[in-house]
C-alpha cells in the first residue's frame, strides 16, 4: 500500500472545513485551524492535517463550540445539504450550543431598550435629571 492509496480517503483538515461549509473560505479555515480553534481527535493540529471518515473534529467558531464525527469526504464545495452529509454532530454538542444561544438571547432581552429615545422620553429624562440636581 502506497501513501497515494492510504491518502484516497483522506482531505486536508482545512479544505474539509472549507467543503463541509463550516467557514465561508479555505482561508478562514487556515486561520482557524493555525490559531487552535480547531481539534481533531483531541489533539490540535495543523492545517495539512488529514482527516479520515470516524476522527473527532471539534470546532470553535465564535462563540459556537460544534463536536462533530467525520463521516464523509468531499473535494469540492457542495450545496448546503450536501455538505450536511459529511460530518454527524453528536447529540450534547447541539444541547449545549442550543443552551448557550437560549442564554445568549435572554440577556439580549434583559440588556434593555433596544432603540434611543424618542422626544417625549428625552423630555422626562431631562426633568428628571434637574430634579435629582436640585437636592
Amino acid at each position: 500500500m502506497t501513501a497515494a492509496d492510504a491518502d484516497a480517503g483522506a482531505l486536508r483538515l482545512d479544505k474539509w472545513l472549507w467543503a463541509a461549509r463550516f467557514f465561508k473560505t479555505r482561508a478562514l479555515a487556515t486561520e482557524a485551524v493555525a490559531g487552535g480553534k480547531v481539534h481533531v481527535n483531541g489533539d490540535r493540529c495543523k492545517p495539512a492535517r488529514k482527516v479520515h471518515p470516524g476522527d473527532h473534529v471539534t470546532v470553535h467558531r465564535g462563540q459556537e463550540v460544534f463536536d462533530i464525527e467525520v463521516l464523509g469526504i468531499n473535494a469540492q464545495r457542495r450545496p448546503a445539504s450536501e455538505a450536511r452529509q459529511l460530518y454527524a454532530e453528536t447529540a450534547e454538542s447541539i444541547a449545549r450550543r442550543e443552551a448557550e444561544a437560549d442564554r445568549r438571547r435572554e440577556l439580549r432581552a434583559d440588556a434593555g431598550p433596544a432603540r434611543r429615545p424618542d422626544k417625549r422620553e428625552r423630555r422626562h429624562i431631562r426633568r428628571f435629571i434637574r430634579k435629582e440636581g436640585e437636592r
